[in-house]
C-alpha cells in the first residue's frame, strides 16, 4: 500500500530526506521544497509565498504544525492564496540567516519556527516566529487584501527590507597592524567577568546554554594569565552542568539548554553539535586539571554519541526531539514510585542521590534527576565510601537505563549534516588525544572516511546532507571550515598526512570558491550556488563558531604547517577586521581571540619523529597545551618542518618556535619544559 493511499494528503514534500520537511509531507498545506518550481509557481499565479523555516526537534515548530498546518480551514487560505514553501534550517542555515535578518529587522527578535511572507522573487515584506491558530489567520487575511487593493506597498516594504538584509554583517577590510595585546586580553575579561555567575556556572541569567567556545577562551587564556578568576568561571560552569538535569544522570549526553540558572531543568533535545563540543571542552578541561568528573562526562556522552547518534555507515544524525507522546521531557523524567518499582531496596540511596521526592522536583510530581549534594555527603550518610557510593549508582544507572528503554524513545532526526559531523569528529579526535582510547580514534577515522566517500567530490566539492544514500544541497562555508578543521585536528592524531593534504586541497578550493577579496573575508556560500537575495557572510560566534572565525583559525594552522604566510596573513588580517566587535562582544567573537591568542604567543611546532612517536605523543597529550601543533611519525614523511629531523634508531623530539628549534630531547620532561 502506498503512502498517498494511507494518508489523505500528500504534498511534494513527500520527495525529500529530511525527516523535518517528510514531517509535513502529509499536511492539508500544499508545501513545496525550496526551489525553482516554488516560484515559478507563485510567478506565474501571481501569489504570494510563505515561507515556513523550522527542524526536526524543534518544539513550538510541532506546535504550530498541530495547531495550524494540520487544520484545513489555515490550509485553505494558504492554498489559494498563496505558495508555501517549507525549510529545513539545518540543511538550508543559507536560507534561514537571511529570513532571520528578516525577523530582526522587522520584529526585533528571531527563532523558531520562522515564518515569512516574501513577494514571488523572494524578497521578504513580513516576518514572525510562532503564531497561534487564530493570529495566523488574521495575518494571512490581512495581506491578502493589501495584494488585492495596494501591492506597490509590499514591494517598497520588500525592497526596503531586502536592501537592510545586505547591510547586515556586511565586513570591510580594516587597514590596521596590530592585532591583540596581553593587557587587550586582561580588558576583555574585565569586562566578562560581572556577567559571569560564579557560583553557579555560565552567565548571570536564565536560560543558561552551554557555550563551548566561550569556554575554550577562558581556558587559553588561563594558561597565559593563570587569573584564578578565569579557572573559576571554566570550574564551576563544567561541575554544575555535569551534575544538573541538563546532563542525562542515566544515558550521558546534554539536552540544548537549561531553562533555569541552577542547569536542572532543560529544554530536553539533544543536539549533535552540542554534545560534539562539550566532548572537546571537557577534553581539554580534564587535560587542564585533571578532574576526574569530566573523564567519566566524555566517556558516557560518547557512549550516548555510540548507542543513540552513530549510523551504521559511520555517521552521525542530527539530533533527538526534547517531546516523546507528543509531551516534552516525558522520556526522561521519573516519579519516585517509578524510581522504587526499578531499584526495590536499592532505591532510598538514588532517590536521595539524585534529589528525587514524592512531590517531585519538576512539575506534576516528576523529578529530572540533578546531583544535588556533595558525594562525600552523602557517603557520610549512608556510611559507604565515596568510592562505594559511585559504583552503586553507576549499577544502579545501568538498570534505570535499560528501564527507560522501554519507553516511547523521542524521535530522531536522523539526516547525517556534514558541519555537524567534522565537528563531532573532532570531538572525538580531542577525547582520543586526552585519554589514548583507541576505540575513539577508530570512531573518528570511520567518520572520516564516511565523509571523504559521501560528502566530498574528486573536485573537492562538499555537499551539505546525506540520508539514505542521496546528497543533494551544496555545502557552505561550515562545512568546508570544520572538515578542514578536523582533518588537521585527525592528522596530529595519527600523523597520516592524507588528512593533512586534503584539508589543504579544501582550503584551496573554500579560496577559490567563497573567498571576498575587497573584504578578506569568506561568504557562506559559494560562487557556484549563490542564488538567494542576498550573499551573505558569517561572522560572529554563536553556540557554534562562526564559519569565518574557524575559517581564519585553520588559515593560520595551515599556514604554520606548510610555511604558507599568504595563509597566516590571511588569517591576521580577517581577525583585524573584526577586532573592534572582539573588544565591545567577547560572548559573539571567543573563537575569534582564541585565533588572537595566537598572534600573541607565537605557537609551538613539536615535531615527533621516530618509532616510538605514538607513545611519546599520547604521554604529551595529557598536558593542556593550546600553543602547540603537532607533527611528525616514524619516518619525517614529506612536511618542510620534518626535513633532516630523523635520526635513526631513536624517538627525537623538537620544539621549534618560529621556525627556530630548541635543542633536540628524547625525554619527555626535557620536551615538557620546552613548552612552558
Amino acid at each position: 500500500m502506498t503512502q498517498s493511499i494511507m494518508y489523505k494528503y500528500t504534498n511534494d514534500l513527500i520527495h525529500e530526506s529530511s525527516p523535518y520537511l517528510l514531517q509535513h509531507a502529509h499536511n492539508p498545506v500544499n508545501w513545496y521544497p525550496w526551489g525553482e518550481r516554488a516560484f515559478k509557481k507563485a510567478k506565474e499565479e501571481n501569489k504570494l509565498v510563505i515561507i515556513s523555516i523550522g527542524y526536526s526537534a524543534c518544539h513550538w515548530c510541532h506546535v504550530m504544525e498541530h495547531e495550524s498546518y494540520e487544520d484545513t480551514t489555515v490550509a485553505s487560505i494558504m492554498n489559494e492564496h498563496f505558495v508555501s514553501v517549507k525549510v529545513d534550517r539545518e540543511e538550508r542555515p543559507d536560507i534561514d540567516q537571511l529570513y532571520m535578518d528578516t525577523a530582526y529587522l522587522i520584529g526585533g527578535t528571531g527563532g523558531w519556527p520562522l515564518n515569512v511572507l516574501a513577494l514571488p522573487n523572494g524578497k521578504p515584506f513580513f516576518a514572525g516566529t510562532y503564531f497561534s491558530k487564530t493570529n495566523l489567520i488574521k495575518i494571512l487575511n490581512y495581506f491578502i487584501e493589501i495584494q488585492h487593493n495596494d501591492p506597490l506597498s509590499l514591494t517598497d516594504q520588500a525592497n526596503n527590507i531586502t536592501n537592510g538584509i545586505k547591510s547586515i554583517d556586511n565586513v570591510i577590510l580594516v587597514n590596521e597592524k596590530t592585532v591583540l595585546t596581553n593587557s587587550d586580553l586582561d580588558g576583555i575579561f574585565k569586562n566578562l567577568k560581572p556577567n559571569i555567575d560564579f557560583d553557579k556556572g555560565g552567565m548571570k541569567h536564565a536560560p543558561k546554554f552551554p557555550m563551548p567556545s566561550n569556554l575554550e577562551f577562558l581556558m587559553h587564556y588561563y594558561s597565559l594569565s593563570k587569573n584564578p578568576d578565569a579557572l573559576k568561571a571554566i570550574t564551576s560552569t563544567l561541575n554544575n552542568m555535569a551534575k544538573g538535569g541538563i546532563y542525562d544522570q542515566i544515558g550521558g549526553g546534554f539536552s540544548r539548554y537549561s531553562t533555569d540558572e541552577n542547569w536542572h531543568i532543560p529544554h530536553f533535545e539533544k543536539m549533535l553539535y552540542d554534545n560534539a563540543q562539550l566532548v572537546s571542552l571537557y577534553s581539554h578541561a580534564w587535560q587542564l586539571t585533571k578532574n576526574p568528573l569530566y573523564k567519566n562526562v566524555v566517556y558516557r556522552t560518547l557512549d550516548f554519541i555510540e548507542r543513540e547518534m552513530t549510523s551504521p555507515e559511520g555517521g552521525f544524525y542530527s539530533s533527538l526531539d526534547a517531546d516523546s507522546e507528543g509531551e516534552e521531557g516525558k522520556f526522561y523524567a521519573w516519579t519516585k514510585k517509578e524510581v522504587e518499582s526499578v531499584l526495590g531496596k536499592e532505591a532510598p540511596l538514588f532517590l536521595d542521590y539524585f534529589d528525587i521526592t514524592k512531590s517531585g522536583n519538576w512539575e506534576n510530581g516528576k523529578n529530572v534527576l540533578h546531583i544535588k549534594s556533595l558525594d562525600k555527603e552523602i557517603s557520610k550518610k549512608y556510611n559507604i565510601t565515596v568510592r562505594e557510593l559511585k559504583g552503586r549508582m553507576e549499577n544502579d544507572g545501568i538498570l534505570m537505563l535499560k528501564n527507560r528503554n522501554k519507553r516511547v524513545k523521542p524521535g530522531i532526526d536522523d539526516k547525517i549534516l556534514t558541519s555537524w559531523n567534522a565537528i563531532m569528529l573532532k570531538g572525538y579526535v580531542d577525547a582520543y588525544r586526552a585519554f589514548g582510547e583507541e576505540r575513539f580514534l577508530n570512531s573518528a577515522l570511520k567518520n572520516a572516511d564516511f565523509l571523504t566517500r559521501n560528502a566530498i567530490n574528486g573536485k573537492n566539492e562538499i555537499t551539505r546532507n546525506y540520508k539514505n544514500g542521496k546528497s543533494s544541497v551544496p555545502g557552505l562555508l561550515d562545512d568546508y571550515s570544520f572538515t578542514i578543521s578536523a582533518f588537521i585536528e585527525l592528522y596530529q592524531a595519527t600523523f597520516d598526512e592524507k588528512w593533512l593534504y586534503k584539508a589543504n586541497e579544501l582550503t584551496d578550493y573554500t579560496i577559490l570558491h567563497f573567498f571576498d577579496h575587497s573584504s578578506g573575508m569568506f561568504y557562506y556560500t559559494s560562487d557556484n550556488h549563490s542564488d538567494l537575495i542576498a550573499r551573505k557572510m558569517e561572522i560572529s560566534d554563536n553556540v557554534i563558531p562562526s564559519s569565518n572565525s574557524e575559517m581564519a583559525m585553520n588559515l593560520f594552522l595551515h599556514g604554520n604547517y606548510f610555511n604558507n604566510e599568504s595563509f597566516i596573513q590571511k588569517a591576521k588580517q580577517m581577525l583585524i577586521n573584526v577586532q573592534k566587535n572582539l573588544y565591545q562582544n567577547i560572548f559573539s567573537y571567543s573563537n575569534w581571540a582564541l585565533l588572537g591568542i595566537h598572534f600573541i604567543k607565537p605557537i609551538y611546532e613539536v615535531a615527533i619523529v621516530g618509532p616510538e612517536w605514538n607513545d611519546m605523543m599520547k604521554t604529551l597529550e595529557n598536558n593542556y597545551l593550546p600553543d602547540a601543533i603537532f607533527l611528525g611519525g616514524k619516518n619525517e614523511g614529506t612536511l618542510s618542518l620534518l626535513e633532516n629531523k630523523l635520526v635513526s634508531g631513536q624517538t627525537t623530539i623538537y620544539v621549534c618556535v618560529e621556525k627556530t628549534c630548541k635543542i633536540p630531547v628524547k625525554n619527555l620532561e626535557e620536551a615538557l619544559k620546552q613548552l612552558k
